[in-house]
């Protein structure tokens, strides 16, 4: 295993999805570095203090996000002239993602007004009502990219739209039985999204993507319940993380607990 020279840094460091370049910011500046060498190849200056720093799936871009300024600037890593900037205007910004396409922008507005689809492509942009919650819980994508899942709030229901990545239109809605959802999670071969509860209430419901119930699962009332969750990357387990101090293992046929192990603290 070889070393490179130390070298000094203070701020956001995260690299691209190909490994090749390293992206850096430090208040204003963006600097984009070859990941063996950590030569300079990109060096830009944003509008603000730059807080969140995320780059395309393909490593052609970087998204900066200035969540205090409302604005989001977007760099090329081969085209040192093309620029974009993305104001969100009254409606401030809470957080900011990339599509998994690489060439759309998906930014929260604060107090979940609502998310917005920017194009980077005919610089279209669409609305998406009501999302339930302004940072990363909540919105999901499905194993081939096509459809996002997005958990929404309405007269103190939760709901989850099934959204198309091609036009960004809803193709499907429907009700959930959550009191009040903590979050969602899309199974890896695409067949079942994984719904929980806040941790005030021990509740996981299994949806298919068209909305129907295919299981629900409570291992105790009236305690803290789930802290997290996980599904195995065959899709045949989903794992149960609980504030008692245990981990509860499902299976995909018939949604029981098959093992169940203990978590203790040393």
């Amino acid at each position: 295993m070889d070393f490179s020279e130390l070298w000094g840094h203070t701020g956001i460091c995260k690299w691209s999805p190909s490994g090749m370049h390293l992206a850096t910011a430090s208040k204003f500046h963006l600097a984009i570095r070859d990941a063996e060498t950590m030569q300079l190849v990109q060096l830009y200056s944003c509008l603000d203090v730059i807080q969140h720093i995320e780059w395309s799936h393909d490593s052609q871009y970087v998204m900066c996000a200035m969540y205090k300024r409302g604005t989001i600037q977007v760099w090329s890593v081969d085209q040192p002239k093309w620029t974009c900037k993305i104001d969100e205007g009254p409606s401030g910004l809470a957080f900011a993602r990339w599509s998994p396409d690489g060439r759309h922008i998906l930014s929260t507005a604060e107090f979940q007004v609502r998310i917005t689809a920017w194009s980077l492509v005919n610089r279209s942009m669409t609305y998406l009502r009501a999302p339930k919650f302004s940072g990363s819980q909540g919105v999901c994508f499905s194993p081939d990219n096509k459809h996002m899942a997005v958990a929404e709030r309405k007269d103190c229901k939760d709901y989850i739209s099934i959204y198309s990545c091609a036009n960004w239109q809803p193709v499907r809605q429907f009700k959930v039985d959550t009191t009040d959802l903590a979050d969602i999670a899309w199974a890896p071969d695409g067949s079942a999204l994984v719904v929980w509860d806040s941790p005030l209430d021990y509740k996981v419901f299994m949806y298919s993507p068209d909305g129907r119930t295919l299981s629900r699962y409570q291992a105790y009332e009236n305690a803290l319940g789930i802290r997290s969750v996980s599904w195995a990357p065959s899709s045949q387990f989903v794992s149960l993380g609980s504030y008692d101090q245990r981990v509860r293992i499902l299976n995909h046929i018939t949604w029981k607990v098959i093992a169940e192990f203990p978590h203790l603290a040393d």
